[in-house]
């Protein structure tokens, strides 16, 4: 009863959240831009055009980047590992020509983010070979679909929805210099709204494809993806809803705890929030944290931890919305320098948010099917590549004594899948008593 109260609490606070921006970004922008009200050195004709053509260049590059990888080009997952260091630099030149403090100060910041983002690919070039394997298998054979539906129509989404933020920080930054703090609260709740959307259909998507994808592996039931979306937005909004806060910031913290070593805090974290529980949302029915919970023990219970922490799906992600908003920012940065050069920061800071978004919103799929496809090991565990970097990882643990896999202690506690529904059609007010099971009885998260 609780965690059904919690789903509803969730999936009220994103829908009044919209229109909460929404109406602000209306009111913000008709009052920023009115002649009584605006700051006379506010050029709306040179200030929006530059920030509008990089939302745009956003929607474009990201796809473009997510069509790469969908036909399957031979050195697309690797190309962001060293693609994504020298976007950045060139940002950092752009920002340091324009020359004022702020610019000096956040090219310096990016010249330290390209050289961290170098270290770290020649850091994880050795699982390059593992990472690329279990990409390229885990996205061979995406839902029917997918191309159509979900990545050209997100993006589409995803375009429009930033184009109407962009106005409303258009209308805040159009308000006269004494209300400054209130332009800056208008704009920081903007920006953190795009945030939650952004995550929210990217999730949608993660939910969708991954539930989907896992079920055409393991029983080899295809479903309409269209329907499967619509069920994950009408039935798991407030699960959604809820993940979209979790995961970002549990992994955050998550991270600091695992650099400073405390393990146990940071196994407490991922089973709060992480990825993976957003296919058992779909799958189980089951609420986001409880989901999270049960995947991660599963995890945990066979070994997989340090194989699924070794993975680069996430790294590629995170290092392909870093290219594609360092383009944005200099598509918007340069524009500037031509029309209005004192616009050029802020617009570029702008910019390269809305560029990491938009590509964490295109990639999503592909993310959400390498998560079905660990998790579809589980059940049947059939991959060599896992087969045999879980013995490596055994190997190295337990020495040349114990070099038998977890894959008969898989099917000794799984079994043969029991599957009476794919993704059951349901709704954060209804009851979750009839999900579809795909494990036994045993190995099904409680609700």
């Amino acid at each position: 009863m609780v965690r059904h109260k919690v789903r509803i609490v969730f999936q009220v606070l994103f829908c009044l959240h919209l229109l909460v921006t929404a109406a602000m970004v209306i009111f913000i922008t008709v009052y920023g831009l009115n002649s009584d009200s605006r700051n006379p050195n506010f050029h709306p004709w040179k200030w929006y055009p530059q920030l509008l053509a990089a939302t745009v260049s956003a929607g474009i590059t990201a796809f473009m980047w997510q069509r790469n990888t969908y036909d399957r080009s031979p050195d697309a997952f690797k190309e962001p590992f060293w693609l994504s260091p020298i976007l950045t630099s060139l940002m950092a030149l752009m920002l340091m020509y324009i020359g004022t403090a702020l610019s000096v100060s956040l090219a310096v910041l990016s010249f330290a983010s390209a050289l961290a983002q170098l270290i770290y690919g020649v850091w994880v070039a050795p699982r390059f070979e593992y990472a690329t394997d279990i990409f390229w298998t885990a996205t061979a054979l995406p839902p029917d679909g997918t191309r159509e539906l979900l990545a050209p129509q997100s993006i589409a989404i995803g375009v429009l929805y930033c184009c109407f933020l962009v106005l409303g920080i258009g209308g805040a930054t159009a308000l006269d210099e004494n209300k400054t703090k209130s332009a800056i609260f208008f704009i920081l709740v903007i920006m953190l709204s795009m945030f939650w959307t952004m995550q929210f259909l990217k999730n949608v998507i993660q939910l969708t494809v991954s539930s989907v994808k896992y079920i055409e592996m393991v029983r080899s039931v295809t479903m309409d993806i269209n329907a499967a979306r619509c069920i994950a937005i009408r039935g798991f909004s407030g699960r959604i809803a809820m993940g979209s806060i979790l995961v970002p910031v549990m992994t955050l913290f998550r991270s600091f705890a695992l650099l400073m070593g405390f393990t146990r805090i940071s196994t407490v974290l991922a089973k709060c929030g992480n990825r993976w529980g957003f296919l058992c949302v779909g799958v189980y029915n089951s609420g986001f944290v409880q989901a999270s919970s049960f995947t991660w023990e599963m995890f945990t219970r066979d070994g997989m931890v340090p194989l699924i922490e070794s993975d680069l799906i996430e790294p590629f992600c995170f290092l392909s919305g870093l290219g594609v908003g360092a383009v944005c920012s200099m598509v918007s940065g340069f524009l500037s320098l031509v029309l209005h050069q004192s616009y050029a920061v802020e617009v570029s800071i702008y910019a390269f948010f809305i560029g990491y978004f938009m590509c964490r919103l295109a990639l999503g799929w592909q993310e959400a099917s390498v998560a079905a496809y660990y998790v579809a090991y589980m059940v049947r565990p059939s991959s060599r590549s896992i087969r045999r970097a879980l013995e490596q990882i055994q190997r190295s643990q337990a020495g040349s004594s114990s070099t038998s896999t977890s894959t008969s202690i898989l099917r000794s506690q799984v079994g043969s899948s029991s599957i009476s529904a794919p993704i059951l059609r349901s709704d954060d007010q209804g009851s979750s008593s009839t999900s579809a099971p795909l494990l036994k009885k045993e190995s099904e998260p409680t609700n």
